[in-house]
C-alpha cells in the first residue's frame, strides 16, 4: 500500500482518497474480526465433512494444484452469486462502493460475508481436502484478489487464467 501511495503521487495518477482508504481499512478490520470469530466454526464444519470424504489425494502436487483450482472456482461462484442475487448483492455491495481502485479496495469486504462464505467450500472438505488447507488456500487466493484491485497494475489475470492461458504475445 505504501509503494502504491508513492506511485499514486507521481505524475497525474490519483489512486487514493484518504477518507475512502480509511473506510476500506475500517471495513476490512470489522470483516477480519468476524472472520476470526468464525474460524473455529469453519474448522468444525469442514472437519465434519472431511471425515466423510470420498477421495484420498496422496500426490502433493495433485493435491495442492487441485485445491488451488477448485478454491478459485468456488470463490468465482461465490462472487458470481454475490453479484446476481439481490440478497447477497446487498451484503457484497460494500466492496464495490469505493471511489478509488487501489489495494485498500481489495481489502474492503463485507462484514457479513464470513457468516455464509464457508458454505461454498464445504465440497472441498467432502472431496478430501483438509480443513486447515482449505482455509490456507482461501487466504492465498484472497491475496491474489487484492492485487487485481488496483489501477497501478494495468491488468492482472485471474488465477486460472494466469496458470492455463498462454499469453498471445
Amino acid at each position: 500500500i505504501i509503494a502504491e501511495v508513492i506511485y499514486s503521487n507521481t505524475g497525474k495518477r490519483k489512486l487514493y482518497d484518504w477518507k475512502d482508504a480509511l473506510t476500506s481499512v475500517y471495513l476490512s478490520g470489522l470483516a477480519i474480526g468476524v472472520n476470526l470469530l468464525m474460524r473455529g466454526f469453519y474448522i468444525f464444519i469442514y472437519g465434519f465433512f472431511y471425515t466423510a470424504r470420498v477421495f484420498e489425494i496422496n500426490d502433493p502436487w495433485v493435491y495442492w494444484i487441485s485445491l488451488l483450482i477448485l478454491q478459485d472456482f468456488l470463490f468465482y461462484l461465490l462472487h458470481y452469486v454475490d453479484h446476481y442475487s439481490r440478497v447477497f448483492w446487498a451484503i457484497h455491495v460494500t466492496h464495490h462502493n469505493s471511489e478509488c481502485f487501489n489495494f485498500t479496495t481489495g481489502f474492503r469486504s463485507s462484514v457479513f460475508q464470513p457468516l455464509y462464505r464457508f458454505v461454498y467450500y464445504i465440497p472441498l472438505a467432502w472431496i478430501g481436502f483438509r480443513p486447515l488447507d482449505i482455509m490456507f488456500m482461501y487466504s492465498a487466493v484472497q491475496i491474489w484478489g487484492i492485487f487485481i484491485h488496483t489501477k497501478a497494475i494495468n491488468k492482472l489475470p485471474g488465477i486460472i487464467e494466469f496458470i492455463f492461458v498462454t499469453p498471445s504475445h
